[in-house]
């Protein structure tokens, strides 16, 4: 029962912290230290420098959870980004229709992340998950936002995104394999220094986050079938996926909704103050 409702819990923390600009990555590492869990398969557990078989698989539970909340969410969107993919191969680029064209970016935009990921994730991931690495990259990643709110001209939507605004951002998104720093926030960042507008940035990144959700999970899976599943498989992740799936699709909508008027600013407050009190904590102990 313990097991159930410690990955339930950190299954809520994923479906909420994916799509705010705070680090899902960062606080399921962060909050299991606070508690005190050091179940094998917690995020951020590691072999050596290697995250541990079993903290993979469960990342990957949940990761699998915010993928399936934005596949529900945005349903109506993939089906024409989806056809607008393939027909593009038998369309000039010059005569791409809107869906044709948005299909291409992101693909271009998942790149990036993409071939870093594959190549260097793990190690990534394996040194810098640590408490003190991710309170730098909270605090880091803070100003970079605020440059972005305060510099970026946010007068542009969704129908205006080029290949050069999708490249900028699928390459800014690369940053967010350091725990700490959030996919979220640094491609929504992207998206403002290139001009869009919260909401189209918001809506830009949480797309994104697709491809290279699924790209991971298959990439992640492959490498589990190799090695093994773990044990107790169901009882640990199951509930981790339900409720990152529920919870994510329903901040999806309230953090679109909360852009159309609201900017960083609470985010980045919270943020400096996590990782503030993260490295007084650790100079203190």
């Amino acid at each position: 029962m313990i097991i159930i409702l410690k990955s339930a819990i950190l299954g809520i923390i994923q479906g909420l912290t994916e799509f705010i600009p705070v680090s899902s990555s960062g606080h399921l590492i962060l909050i299991p230290k606070l508690f005190g869990w050091h179940d094998e398969w917690m995020p951020g557990t590691t072999t050596g420098s290697t995250i541990s078989t079993t903290a993979l698989a469960f990342s990957v539970a949940l990761h699998m959870g915010t993928l399936l909340a934005l596949l529900v969410f945005f349903y109506r969107e993939w089906i024409p980004l989806i056809k607008g993919f393939f027909t593009g191969f038998t369309t000039r680029p010059s005569a791409w229709n809107k869906h044709q064209r948005l299909a291409w970016i992101l693909v271009l935009a998942t790149i990036p992340a993409g071939v870093i990921g594959a190549a260097f994730g793990d190690a990534i991931e394996g040194h810098l998950s640590t408490p003190f690495w991710i309170a730098i990259c909270l605090i880091v990643a803070s100003f970079v936002m605020l440059a972005a709110q305060y510099f970026g001209s946010k007068a542009r939507g969704m129908d205006h995104l080029g290949a050069r605004d999708g490249f900028l951002i699928g390459t800014a998104q690369v940053f967010a394999l350091a725990p700490g720093v959030s996919r979220s926030g640094i491609t929504m960042s992207g998206g403002l220094f290139s001009g869009l507008d919260f909401e189209a940035a918001a809506r830009f990144a949480f797309l994104l986050a697709a491809p290279v959700m699924a790209g991971t999970g298959i990439f992640q899976g492959a490498k589990l079938a190799k090695e093994g599943l773990p044990p107790d498989l169901l009882k640990i992740f199951l509930p981790g996926f339900v409720t990152a799936a529920i919870v994510g699709g329903i901040t999806i909508k309230y953090m679109l909704k909360y852009l159309r008027k609201g900017n960083f600013t609470p985010f980045v407050i919270y943020r400096l103050a996590v990782g503030a009190a993260v490295l007084i904590i650790l100079a203190v102990t």
